[in-house]
């Protein structure tokens, strides 16, 4: 405030001339007061700013101060009238102070079945009244006698209740009386927490049902406070699954064969560990069977296993015939099961054991059966050429072959394909008969070969198919493998032409409106705004003085 004060004393108000002097003298007077006025007026934009500024924050300083100090001349006050009101009630006070009263306070206890609990009733001139407990009717203690003959209840420093070993039936309130003519009392709560409890239903935990039906799992819980339910299933590895359901009911819609298995119904309300109950589903099917392989490649004075697995409740018999006759086992025909996975072991292969095996599983549901082929014949091919070719005109295709005996003859056959986004048109097939090397017997049973495809089109597709012979006769066809020719030497491939374009973009995509250091709008505006108020009030000053 010094500040603004001096501010106004030297910029705003100027000296008054004398009415005395003659005309010239008055006019030099004029204008040696116009000169003395600009200087202070130059001054009066900027200290305008300055004023308004320092007048501001002085204003929030001294409203926050006024309140404050408001604040402390009313505790003040209020001291002197409380000390006015204490004053002129000592006298009844002094008689007040002979009869009892309570020190402690009414209160609600929350305490866990099997703690101890104290209940507090501490009394201020108690003189010659007896205390007493009670609950509902029931007298606990009166005075020091235990009226009670619950040996978990007791009186402890004074007139304190203590329960043991608390139980679910000791919840209530319970009341400490003065028995005086008002018969003052004071009242304590107590609720008892139960931990979670659960069971099944049925107590057995075991259910069972068809497959396509529906069932429902049920449990029941209990506590204080009132549990909350949850499910969830036993994964393989014996952990349980995500929650699948809430609450005590669990219904189960068309239920599939993947759906048997162990339940878990999990109770929790908070005191000590949630508790779980487990209930086991049996899902009710005819055999379903999958085959590890339905074609299985050997060759004669080797060994071949043909392996069914098998899904059936009931438990299924399992039986293996060859070409519709049932397989008997022999000294080189053997049947084996562990589990639900069930094998053929067929060894020293004779050209008369190639054929079609079928696996046949029956339970009380219903039957299922499924074929595999025993077959000497290569194997499918499988290429290990890359997709992307390296030269302009000509491909390298690589494959292999697995055959016991040698193979006798291979061909390749490959085509164009023209293509674009919504189109493919392939061309005609191209045809070569290979002629593979002598291979002996002693090598592996895996065959390696390689072809170079030659006056290819620069940058087209192409797809191409293998098939092989041996003396039990033509392979499967392979699936069809698809290559691309390079368009010219200085091509890079598209896979890493992807990989450059994408750390480019990611580089150059900075955010918008990121940048840092740059000025809030809203500074900006202000601070215009302030600017265009201390020149208008300049202008206004000068025309006012007449000076502009």
């Amino acid at each position: 405030m010094k500040i603004i004060s001096r501010s106004i004393r030297t910029g705003a108000l100027a000296p008054p001339t004398t009415a005395t002097a003659p005309s010239a003298s008055a006019a030099g007077i004029r204008k040696g007061s116009q000169r003395r006025n600009r200087a202070p007026l130059k001054m009066n934009c900027p200290i305008l700013i300055v004023i308004s500024l320092g007048w501001l924050l002085h204003a929030h300083a001294g409203s926050g101060g006024f309140t404050v100090e408001a604040a402390i001349s009313n505790r003040g006050s209020n001291s002197r009238s409380m000390s006015n009101v204490q004053q002129s009630a000592v006298a009844p006070s002094a008689l007040a102070a002979t009869l009892p009263r309570f020190l402690s306070r009414g209160h609600t206890y929350r305490a866990v079945v099997g703690d101890t609990l104290v209940l507090p009733c501490q009394v201020e001139n108690l003189g010659n009244f007896v205390l007493l407990w009670r609950r509902g009717t029931n007298v606990l203690t009166a005075s020091n006698i235990m009226v009670t003959r619950d040996e978990r209840v007791r009186l402890i420093d004074g007139y304190n209740l203590e329960i043991s070993d608390l139980e679910p039936q000791d919840a209530g309130d319970y009341v400490c009386q003065i028995s005086d003519k008002i018969n003052r009392d004071q009242v304590h709560t107590v609720e008892i927490l139960v931990p979670p409890s659960v069971r099944a239903i049925p107590t057995s935990g075991q259910l069972q049902a068809r497959k396509g039906g529906p069932i429902t799992l049920e449990c029941k819980g209990s506590g204080n406070p009132v549990p909350s339910i949850f499910w969830t299933k036993k994964s393989g590895a014996n952990k349980s699954s995500a929650r699948i359901g809430d609450g005590p009911i669990l219904t189960l819609e068309k239920l599939e064969r993947t759906q048997a298995g162990v339940y878990q119904c999990t109770a929790d309300n908070g005191v000590g560990d949630p508790v779980t109950v487990d209930m086991r589903l049996d899902v009710l099917y005819p055999p379903d069977i999958q085959v590890e392989k339905s074609w299985i490649h050997s060759g004669e004075g080797f060994e071949a296993k043909l392996v069914c697995i098998v899904y059936a409740d009931p438990v299924a018999t399992v039986s293996w015939y060859q070409n519709s006759f049932p397989i008997q086992t022999t000294d080189r025909r053997t049947m084996g099961t562990r589990a639900n996975r069930h094998t053929l072991t067929i060894r020293h292969i004779q050209q008369e054991d190639f054929g079609n095996y079928s696996c046949v599983a029956d339970n009380s549901l219903g039957r299922s059966r499924k074929y595999m082929e025993l077959s000497g014949r290569p194997g499918p091919a499988e290429f290990y050429s890359p997709k992307w070719g390296r030269s302009t005109d000509s491909y390298n295709l690589t494959w292999k072959i697995d055959s016991y005996p040698p193979l006798e003859e291979v061909r390749l056959l490959y085509r164009r394909v023209l293509m674009n986004d919504s189109y493919q048109q392939p061309g005609r097939w191209h045809d070569f008969i290979l002629t593979p090397e002598h291979r002996p017997s002693s090598e592996p049973l895996t065959h390696i070969m390689s072809y170079t495809i030659k006056n290819l089109h620069p940058g087209a597709y192409y797809e191409a198919i293998v098939q092989a012979k041996n003396r039990y006769g033509w392979n499967e066809v392979s699936d069809i493998f698809q290559f691309i020719v390079a368009a010219n030497k200085e091509d890079v491939v598209p896979e890493e032409s992807e990989v450059v374009a994408s750390s480019k973009s990611r580089s150059n995509g900075a955010p918008v409106g990121s940048l840092p250091g740059s000025m809030p709008h809203s500074l900006l505006l202000h601070t215009a705004l302030l600017l265009a108020l201390a020149l208008s009030n300049c202008q206004f000053d000068r025309r006012r003085l007449g000076l502009g």
